[in-house]
């Protein structure tokens, strides 16, 4: 779940009335040749603040090994260039399983309004100390979009909690690569290639002594404009998983407005 968790991080989105218009996205998900999972979002972002939202499910094979489907969101503002959550809510439901986090956040301190299913006996609880100053794992997608937006470059490191884990994410600018036509994708051309790491902090299982499961995960995430006028935005991401080995997730459309 961590991997399909991560990978939603890449493709989603929305703006407030005081931010740019929003640009409305689709993605498709292939693994070992077939579609494995579908996205539909928004992405924008603002000077001083950002809302982001989105709607994932599996299909095709996918929903035999890992049926499921979520929506989430996070409002919040700027502040030094860094995102600063203040409202997050997650509904999914995955192999049945209904399931809910709501966060909302206070000079840095989240606070969890619903978790469900509860946190089990079993797994290890996040300290105050790894959740102060954490942001949502939204929001550390904005930040890595506006850092590209302001700077041309992906290096940035932060802290995700989502009520259950703390994880490590980083990212790395390794430089402009072209994306070749390619008939999954709506994009090709030059692209800012970002290297991604996510590293999981706490929240493990008291009761599984292998660990294996929790090793880093890596991949990469292209970015570009794929508006005019509008700021960079993954046009392509591949990230490791469990389950179906590499997954690579292509946009498929890209649709907005310019600049108000």
């Amino acid at each position: 779940m961590r991997a399909t968790a991560i990978l939603v991080l890449f493709l989603v989105g929305a703006c407030p009335a005081m931010a740019e218009e929003p640009l409305h996205l689709t993605y498709r998900t292939y693994a070992l040749g077939a579609p494995i999972a579908e996205v539909e979002g928004t992405i924008g972002s603002g000077p001083w603040t950002y809302q982001l939202a989105l709607s994932f499910r599996t299909v095709g094979l996918a929903r035999f090994v890992f049926a499921g489907h979520s929506t989430s969101s996070v409002s919040g503002a700027w502040q030094d260039n860094r995102p600063a959550p203040r409202h997050y809510a997650a509904h999914s439901v995955w192999r049945g399983t209904p399931r809910v986090a709501l966060i909302d956040y206070d000079r840095g301190i989240p606070a969890i309004r619903e978790l469900l299913p509860p946190p089990e006996p079993e797994q290890e609880l996040v300290t105050a100390t790894l959740q102060t100053n954490s942001t949502d794992a939204l929001s550390a997608l904005a930040a890595l979009m506006h850092e590209v937006a302001r700077t041309g470059r992906c290096d940035s490191s932060l802290r995700t909690f989502d009520g259950r884990r703390a994880a490590d994410m980083a990212s790395l600018t390794v430089g402009m690569e072209t994306l070749p036509a390619d008939s999954r994708s709506s994009f090709s051309g030059p692209a800012l290639r970002c290297d991604f790491v996510s590293r999981m902090l706490a929240g493990f299982r008291l009761d599984q002594a292998d660990k294996t499961d929790y090793r880093p995960l890596r991949g990469s995430a292209w970015l570009a404009v794929a508006v005019p006028n509008r700021p960079p935005v993954p046009v392509r991401i591949t990230l490791e998983t469990r389950w179906f080995g590499d997954a690579t997730s292509y946009l498929t459309n890209a649709e907005g407005s310019g600049r108000q």
